[in-house]
């Protein structure tokens, strides 16, 4: 084993990652003009789309390797909801109620029992989000595809003059993250590198969890739909972050400030049992993995603390103050963009 596990070393480099958008991003110039055209407005996790008095929002999103800890236990009734809630946390960021959702589902083979399993979570996750599924598509790719691959698109709209970009953000505004449910949908190609090269497989028991490995793993990623529409209801919020690939560094998207993490939600033991087993440094961890911080509102302190004490998974974990990057308090590690 590898004395000190990274992301990379797994196989997913982050910043090359960040190269090869850029490289596909400089060719897509074409621009539509009039009613349906982009707003162009760079970072948000879901794009803007002129409709009027609203933009309509649209992202696109999968479910990655936990597809693998799914075919190693032979559940797939869960996958679905990962799908709905990597897209529909996405669309909520913006301010944005999701409406509709197409899936693609891409199979080696047709197999009916486990694309029933698979419609049973989309369901689930679709009725969790208040949305409707109005289409998909089902690839039989014998050639390409070895396993499963699952994506989708969602569909949303906001009011414009309901929008938040995160731009608004002002110093001294409170960060306040609202609890996951475990590892959700990324960092799982370095989460299961490190439990294999431990000689840990996905039905082992080990101390610290309450299950077997991979059904803590597996376990759905939280979906915020409800409670955020909710909370921007009821509050005035001016940033909001859905917490996935590349963890922290995700604050970045909102208006440059130093949003400093000074009190951070206790990670759940399976991701200290990930840092332990792979020697893996803090700073690697909160930019791979969400560290029980899943979703991040940032609002004036006062709104803050109404959010905080009027949601049990909520708490205030940092600060937004002058300067740039995301630095998380108890290392002094600073993270500025890729």
């Amino acid at each position: 084993m590898p004395s000190k596990w990274t992301y990379a070393k797994a196989g997913v480099d982050i910043d090359r990652k960040s190269g090869a958008i850029e490289s596909l991003v400089k060719e897509l110039r074409y621009k539509r003009t009039g009613k349906g055209q982009a707003a162009g407005m760079k970072g948000l996790f879901t794009s803007l789309i002129d409709f009027g008095e609203d933009y309509l929002t649209l992202c696109t999103d999968g479910v990655g390797t936990k597809l693998l800890v799914a075919q190693e236990l032979g559940i797939w009734d869960t996958v679905g909801i990962d799908c709905i809630a990597m897209n529909v946390n996405d669309t909520i960021c913006v301010g944005a109620e999701p409406m509709s959702f197409v899936d693609y589902i891409a199979v080696e083979k047709p197999d009916e029992s486990l694309t029933n399993a698979i419609g049973k979570g989309l369901e689930k996750g679709a009725e969790m989000s208040n949305m409707e599924i109005v289409g998909g598509e089902i690839a039989v790719l014998p050639d390409l595809v070895k396993g499963v691959d699952i994506s989708g698109t969602c569909l949303g709209y906001v009011n414009k003059k309901r929008v938040i970009t995160g731009q608004d953000v002002n110093e001294g505004d409170l960060i306040i993250s609202l609890r996951s449910s475990g590892v959700h949908s990324n960092g799982l190609t370095l989460a299961r590198k490190v439990f294999e090269s431990a000689g840990i497989g996905m039905n082992d028991r080990i101390s610290g969890l309450n299950g077997t490995v991979g059904a803590e793993l597996l376990k759905p990623t939280e979906i915020y739909v409800k409670q955020i529409l909710s909370i921007i209801n009821e509050h005035k919020v001016s940033g909001m972050v859905n917490i996935t690939g590349g963890g922290l560094r995700n604050l970045l998207r909102m208006r440059t400030l130093r949003y400093t993490i000074n009190d951070p939600i206790e990670p759940a033991p399976v991701f200290k049992k990930i840092q332990e087993l792979g020697d893996i440094d803090t700073a690697e961890m909160y930019q791979t993995f969400n560290m029980s911080m899943g979703f991040i509102i940032a609002a004036a302190p006062d709104e803050a603390e109404a959010i905080a004490s009027g949601n049990r998974n909520a708490k205030i974990v940092g600060i937004a103050e002058k300067g740039s990057g995301v630095l998380y308090g108890p290392d002094s590690v600073l993270y500025e963009r890729y």
